[in-house]
């Protein structure tokens, strides 16, 4: 089993501290959470510069004024990592936190061909593992060919979708998988995600689940890309399977959204064109010996990140504290974990690891959403919390209002 929680040499990036990486850290001697700046010397609090992670990617030049940003230091992250987990917590310390806090937190599904016709099975099955193999093998026979290629919207889409109609195979998950809308979707209220060294929930009704290893742009109010950072976009197949309404309830419940380490920040050396051609590799590890690996190309997505930043955000619709937008995931686990032919789904204990060289490494332990920690401090907590510090201040450099 990997270590839980992990260390800071398996948490940071390739290059350690070398990028502007910005991260939250609950403090409990202020009641609240703080913005910090993660360096080769530790964790600094720079709450007193940026009151939220939301103001620093509204500034001009974010990775900048978070290399300048003066603060309190709080320690090496080993320490924090360590305080990490709510069952061996000492309260009176201090404890990592989910690196977004105003943004809402968005998803963008159906981005890659091999998952988009796992949906397309999670539908057909009815939501169903044991149904799964024969579908998936038919549906591979009707398609054929290599579907990474094809540029959702293109005329040599249409002409696939009016083959599809005709042969009584269309799917709503290859409308927006191969046709010109993408699918973006809400995947948990502002404040509710978690970090990484935390328990990641899962509903406990389900019995057919999984993660879906990604990476999550940080986007400004502007539809300005500033940064990116890891996220498990935890996943009901059962419940999405009966039907795609149910969306909310397979996607959204207390723990299930997944973010972090830390938030890097675009700079000269590092930028969206490393998220591109990004390589997202996923571990799972049981507590009853099951071991499974993947990987998530970014090579391989159907739609470039710029282009699902512009569907989620513009004149159409307006963020003022930005978006967290999860880009998708290639990677839906099939192998069999329980018995023949009933495929992949948790357990609880389960060790998840989301990582990326250039990105670092988002660990969490999957437990029912029920018995996570609860979710209880919302917006209205944070602006007390940050009024009476007295650290709130007027409109962040180059925000606009």
């Amino acid at each position: 089993m990997p270590e839980f929680p992990p260390s800071a040499h398996s948490t940071l990036p390739q290059d350690g501290a070398a990028g502007a990486l910005v991260g939250r850290v609950w403090r409990p001697d202020l009641g609240g959470p703080s913005v910090v700046a993660v360096r080769e010397d530790g964790v600094h609090d720079v709450t007193a510069g940026f009151p939220t992670v939301r103001d620093l990617c509204e500034s001009e030049d974010p990775a900048g004024a978070l290399r300048v940003a003066t603060g309190e230091y709080l320690g090496d992250l080993d320490a924090l990592l360590a305080n990490t987990p709510v069952d061996t917590r000492d309260p009176a310390r201090p404890w990592l936190l989910a690196p977004v806090d105003l943004q809402v937190i968005k998803a963008a599904g159906v981005t890659f061909a091999i998952s988009m016709l796992e949906r397309v099975i999670e539908e057909r099955t009815g939501g169903d593992a044991g149904g799964a193999s024969a579908v998936r093998a038919g549906i591979g026979t009707l398609l054929g060919g290599d579907l990474a290629d094809l540029r959702p919207g293109s005329p040599e889409a249409a002409e696939l979708k009016k083959m599809l109609i005709d042969q009584g195979l269309w799917s709503q998950y290859l409308e927006v998988g191969i046709g010109p809308d993408a699918e973006i979707f809400t995947k948990a209220p502002v404040l509710a995600a978690v970090g990484t060294a935390t328990d990641a929930g899962i509903h406990p009704d389900s019995r057919w689940n999984n993660p879906e290893p990604e990476v999550v742009l940080a986007v400004a109010s502007t539809g300005r890309i500033v940064g990116a950072t890891l996220g498990n976009d935890v996943n009901l197949r059962d419940v999405e399977g009966r039907s795609a309404l149910l969306l909310p309830k397979a996607k959204d419940n207390n723990a299930s959204a997944a973010v972090g380490p830390f938030l890097r920040l675009f700079d000269p050396g590092f930028g969206l064109d490393d998220v591109r051609t990004a390589t997202v590799t996923l571990t799972v590890d049981g507590a009853d010996g099951h071991h499974l690996d993947g990987d998530s190309s970014m090579t391989q997505i159907s739609r470039d990140p710029e282009d699902l930043v512009a569907q989620l955000l513009g004149p159409h619709h307006h963020y003022p504290d930005g978006a967290a937008l999860y880009l998708g995931t290639m990677f839906a686990p099939i192998q069999d974990r329980d018995a023949d032919g009933q495929g992949f789904t948790h357990h609880v204990d389960d060790i998840v690891t989301v990582s990326t060289p250039t990105l670092g490494a988002l660990v969490n332990r999957i437990r029912t959403s029920d018995t996570c920690e609860p979710w209880a401090f919302g917006i209205a907590d944070l602006l007390r919390n940050l009024a009476g510090r007295g650290v709130l201040q007027g409109p962040a450099p180059g925000s606009g209002g």
